[in-house]
């Protein structure tokens, strides 16, 4: 019986160190649990007061956020504002803008009409009168620098205008040929106006050249409209004064004698003393060319033939002929 008894008490003691293991296990884990569930109020909290303060932030932006969009809307109602003005002048501009393609379209040259107009133009550049044709084979001129049998290779203008009483009456057809000779010249370097007594249009310039300007050429119209000195009808006193105050070798340089009637005494001595005045250099060159405009007025006035305008017109043609320019006698209807 004592060998039982001490087997079972064997047995029991193993038993119950097996549950003091186990309830020990037990224990931990429930200290476990104990300790996070106390500290998850914790972290749940903190939690919550970084919300708190976010949206307390963001109620604070709030405003500001509002008041940027409040402006942003203003911008973009000023944008539809010029958006809807630009198409508001579009639609205006529209129709003139197809008005002016159809013009062009219609004003457009093809190219037959084109080649007809350089035809044309080419003709006029070879219309030379018997004097010019004479000056040309001499190789005075080439028609590169011509325009309707006219030189055009000055790039120095001088204009000796007829002021007479005759001329005046028809100063408007004066101004016209003015305005058209000019146009002859696109643009040259300098110009000078002065009437058959060689007074100067403008007196500021009496020792150097008028820049050639658009300006300058509106002024110069404008100022021979009102423009009245005197005159004795024959440009020998004004040729004499451009070449002597204006001549330079190392210009080209055109005068332009513009006038009606010659009243001096002698035609010959004329010619004899523009001679002295511009002769020939060892090149064969003048130093300056003299082309004449003659105005019918005397024609229109005495509705006949003028001795005094048939001498001009003689004085001019053998003058330009000898100093490599052009005569041009207008018609009576010009």
């Amino acid at each position: 019986m004592s060998l039982l008894n001490r087997d079972r008490r064997g047995v029991g003691g193993n038993n119950l160190s097996f549950l003091d293991v186990i309830s020990a296990g037990f224990g931990a884990i429930v200290l476990l649990l104990v300790i996070t569930k106390s500290a998850e109020p914790t972290r749940i909290v903190e939690q919550g007061l970084d919300i708190r303060d976010q949206l307390e932030a963001m109620a604070q932006a709030l405003p500001a956020v509002n008041a940027r969009v409040d402006r942003l809307r203003a911008r973009l109602g000023d944008r539809d504002s010029e958006l809807q003005a630009l198409e508001r002048r579009i639609a205006s501009i529209a129709p003139r803008a197809a008005e002016a393609r159809q013009r062009a379209a219609e004003t457009q040259l093809d190219e037959r009409t084109a080649e007809t107009v350089s035809d044309r133009f080419e003709a006029a550049r070879q219309a030379l009168t018997e004097e010019m044709r004479r000056l040309q084979e001499r190789g005075a001129l080439t028609p590169d620098n011509m325009v309707a049998g006219i030189p055009v290779d000055s790039e120095y203008l001088i204009f000796v205008i007829d002021t007479s009483g005759s001329m005046l009456r028809q100063w408007g057809n004066v101004v016209r040929k003015m305005e058209e000779t000019l146009e002859l010249y696109p643009q040259v370097r300098g110009i000078q106006i002065m009437n058959d007594m060689g007074q100067l249009m403008f007196d500021q310039y009496a020792n150097e050249w008028m820049p050639d300007t658009p300006s300058r050429r509106r002024v110069i119209i404008s100022r021979m409209m009102r423009w009245k000195p005197f005159s004795n009808s024959s440009p020998v006193e004004g040729i004499r004064r451009a070449i002597a105050n204006f001549h330079d070798p190392e210009k080209t340089i055109s005068i332009w004698v513009f006038g009606d009637e010659f009243t001096g005494v002698s035609i010959q001595r004329v010619l004899d003393t523009v001679e002295a005045l511009n002769p020939r250099g060892d090149d064969g060159r003048r130093r300056v060319r003299i082309h004449g405009v003659g105005f019918p007025t005397q024609y229109l006035e005495n509705r006949g033939i003028s001795i005094s305008g048939i001498r001009f017109a003689l004085l001019m043609r053998e003058l330009a002929r000898a100093h490599d320019g052009t005569f041009v006698g207008l018609r009576a209807r010009n």
